[in-house]
């Protein structure tokens, strides 16, 4: 099938053309037909699917005809996303996908001050993609109505669940016109996110593509593994391979990210991290230097990471093995996106193992182990020196939580009604 198939007008078939998209992934040849039908969708779809072309190519043909019978410009399409950098994302396919209509779209989120956010709604726009927490605030004050949605897409519904948005998006729901059509996408579908999209959705019609215990099968996976004490090293000698000119690193915490960076740059490895600590701009910097492939390494937490789309990224390295073996699947599915290779490669350490097992049972099948390694795992126990790390980094981390705490009872309680500590 062709995208000339799916019965889309000239501006966005031209669009298409010009970023060399000729065959839709599996979820657009599903739910592209669908949605534009004006059906409620209800999709299960991993990241790297090609999901947000399966959304925003739909709305925007609905709304380049909506266009032509009005004059004034209001918000029409809503699109809700639970971090930064995926909203960016979104807003940068509607401009793509959109370039040769009549359409403006823009992205608030927080974290960054909102004056240039408020003057584009007042310059106005058809399609507003938001995080929960700055959308309730510039709704609170007046900046953003939504009483003329008429297309609504609830994307990443899983993850904003885990991050605590449920009743943010439950306000958001209250203030939409019930008349109008609805998108919902989740990688998984549990018993609550189903029920929440029951009080979203009318009659929906259910797409489901690359269940999120399958890993892509355009990634190769290999595995490694060491000791804790060699992981840096052992990253290093990996790293030779030249090959290997653009990389997605995923560790577990933002103070171990920091760490990973401050030792490649240490060994001359262009390398910089983006998590919860770093602000907007120093995240969006070292996204655009990472695609325009001057920075050779990205070091992420999963967190920072979600929304991250790299055309023909072809490397992603867990250096730290994921305790939640769904979010393996999420991390490799950054590369081999929409039929791209990809090589996903893991370093484990003795502490790791079970997680590895957890992942081998999710994917059904045994990551290939790396025989040509200089630093292989052996089953000694930690060194006194290794014990004392060890015990450091707990501690560190304890307290990082009870400070995180203070500071979330102490933002919550002198910034007005308590939204689980997010605005």
């Amino acid at each position: 099938m062709q995208f000339e198939d799916l019965d889309l007008i000239p501006p966005v078939l031209k669009a298409l053309k010009e970023e060399n998209y000729e065959r839709p992934t599996s979820i657009q040849q599903q739910a592209i037909p669908l949605a534009l039908k004006r059906h409620d969708i209800l999709a299960s779809a991993q990241t790297g699917t090609g999901k947000t072309a399966a959304f925003a190519i739909p709305i925007i043909q609905h709304l380049a005809a909506d266009r032509a019978q009005q004059q004034k410009r209001k918000v029409k399409a809503l699109v809700i996303t639970p971090t930064r950098e995926l909203a960016l994302q979104i807003g940068e396919s509607f401009t793509t996908y959109g370039k040769h209509t009549d359409l403006r779209n823009t992205v608030i989120f927080g974290g960054v001050g909102q004056k240039p956010q408020t003057d584009a709604l007042k310059r106005g726009v058809d399609v507003l993609v938001a995080t929960p927490g700055r959308l309730l605030d510039l709704m609170n004050q007046g900046f953003v109505h939504l009483r003329d949605i008429k297309y609504f897409v609830l994307d990443e519904a899983d993850r904003m669940l885990d991050m605590g948005f449920i009743h943010d998006i439950k306000k958001i729901i209250a203030s939409l016109p019930s008349k109008r059509q609805s998108l919902f996408f989740s990688a998984t579908m549990p018993k609550n996110i189903v029920a929440l999209s029951a009080t979203i959705l009318t009659d929906p019609k259910k797409v489901e593509v690359t269940p999120v215990s399958s890993a892509a099968e355009t990634v190769q996976q290999y595995i490694y593994y060491t000791n804790k004490a060699k992981k840096r090293e052992l990253l290093k000698h990996i790293l030779t391979d030249e090959d290997m000119d653009q990389v997605l690193l995923f560790a577990r915490t933002k103070h171990g990210a920091d760490k990973i960076v401050r030792d490649l740059q240490k060994s001359k490895v262009k390398a910089a991290a983006i998590h919860g600590n770093k602000s907007q701009t120093q995240r969006q910097k070292a996204l655009n230097l990472f695609k325009s492939r001057e920075l050779r390494i990205l070091v992420a937490t999963d967190i920072a990471a979600r929304g991250i789309d790299i055309d023909k990224l072809r490397y992603v390295i867990n250096y730290d093995i994921p305790n939640v073996a769904e979010t393996y699947v999420h991390r490799i599915g950054r590369s081999g996106r929409a039929g791209e290779e990809g090589v996903a490669i893991s370093i484990c350490e003795p502490e790791e193992n079970a997680y590895v097992k957890d992942i081998e049972r999710l994917i059904k099948q045994r990551l290939q182990v790396m025989e040509e390694n200089p630093f292989p795992q052996t089953d000694r126990p930690m060194t006194a020196k290794e014990k004392k790390e060890d015990e450091k980094e707990k501690q560190r981390k304890r307290q990082e939580f009870f400070a995180n705490r203070k500071k979330r009872q102490s933002t919550s309680g002198s910034r007005g009604p308590k939204r689980n500590g997010r605005r």
